[in-house]
């Protein structure tokens, strides 16, 4: 029996944090032993908005590093650079042919984004990147005719765009691509911020003392996670009017691989100055772990690369070759 095939992406836009593993690379490795899995470091996506191009090369090597030394196999994974595979540029724009502005302006992120932009510039001055951003996205899932995509609630809208695109090339030009399903991981912990647990860590918040990155030296990791802010009550139980401590509890939780309940139990009668150490120790002993990996393999990214890209590569041009031949861009026999 074929197995379905999955397609995880990351945007290359900041430094990987504790909450990136926890809440996607942590499901994408699980993925790979029940699927068909392509991941890919998504650099052309980084371009939507500025971003300094030292940055970027140096965001996207450490992520294809990371992605092994948090489990990644290449031997059950396809792991590459979409700006490697350049079937992705001429896939978006036959997908952009097909889309109608006022598909892409009712996406929701597109417009909370533009919002933020007219907010602190006070111009129009949006970028088309962030209006266009979904027919890429849509391209991305085509290529590789994707059975789930797994996303977020902020992307899931996407994965619904690329169905109705998918329906709309097939009944017009009678393609025969994959209507693909948004995989939503149950609900698990969401990490929120070491300064504000009200917030999601972010790899992209300026405040570096809030997010545990996951190439931090792990003493510093420790120190951040002994610093984070917690409540006034002294006692240790789960509640959401106790954003800082069930964060704590949510990181050991996840870390340890243990429920959230168990963890609870563990620590009630602890004190938060030893709640803190121990998930401090936990972060340090996971960070040191992935990081001597990491350090085996940043070397090699160029060469693992290379090899993930020549595999994407040749499913991505015989999907694209599928809609350039239904557009009449190419005969049938080529």
């Amino acid at each position: 029996m074929n197995k379905k095939r999955i397609l995880s992406g990351i945007t290359a836009t900041g430094k990987l944090t504790l909450a990136n593993y926890i809440g996607a690379i942590r499901n994408i490795v699980k993925f790979q032993d029940e699927y068909e899995s392509y991941v890919f470091i998504a650099d052309l996506h980084a371009l939507t908005l500025p971003i300094d191009p030292n940055k970027l090369k140096e965001n996207k090597k450490n992520i294809y590093a990371l992605f092994i030394a948090c489990g990644i196999d290449l031997n059950k994974t396809t792991l590459f650079f979409q700006s490697d595979v350049i079937e992705h540029g001429l896939m978006n724009w036959l997908i952009t042919v097909n889309t109608t502005i006022g598909e892409l302006s009712r996406m929701t992120q597109f417009k909370d984004k533009s919002q933020k932009i007219r907010t602190s510039n006070g111009m129009e001055t949006i970028p088309t990147g962030l209006l266009m951003y979904p027919t890429l996205m849509v391209g991305d899932i085509l290529l590789y005719d994707a059975d789930l995509v797994p996303v977020g609630a902020d992307q899931k809208q996407h994965v619904e765009l690329t169905r109705n695109i998918a329906q709309r090339l097939n009944n017009k030009f009678k393609t025969d691509f994959k209507i693909p399903k948004p995989y939503i991981p149950e609900v698990g912990s969401r990490i929120m911020s070491l300064s504000d647990p009200t917030k999601k860590m972010s790899k992209s918040d300026i405040n570096e003392k809030a997010s545990i990155y996951l190439l931090d030296n792990p003493e510093v990791a420790y120190k951040k996670i002994m610093k984070a802010v917690t409540d006034s009550e002294g006692k240790i139980y789960l509640s959401d009017t106790k954003p800082g401590i069930k964060n704590l509890l949510s990181i050991y939780s996840s870390l340890e691989n243990i429920s959230l309940q168990e963890t609870e139990e563990r620590f009630k009668t602890k004190n938060y100055g030893e709640l803190k150490n121990e998930v401090g120790l936990s972060v340090k002993k996971f960070l040191t772990k992935i990081q001597k990996k990491y350090d085996e393999v940043i070397n090699k990214v160029d060469l693992y690369a290379s090899c993930g890209a020549k595999k994407a590569q040749i499913l991505a041009n015989k999907n694209l070759m599928k809609l350039m031949k239904a557009l009449g861009l190419k005969n049938e026999s080529e």
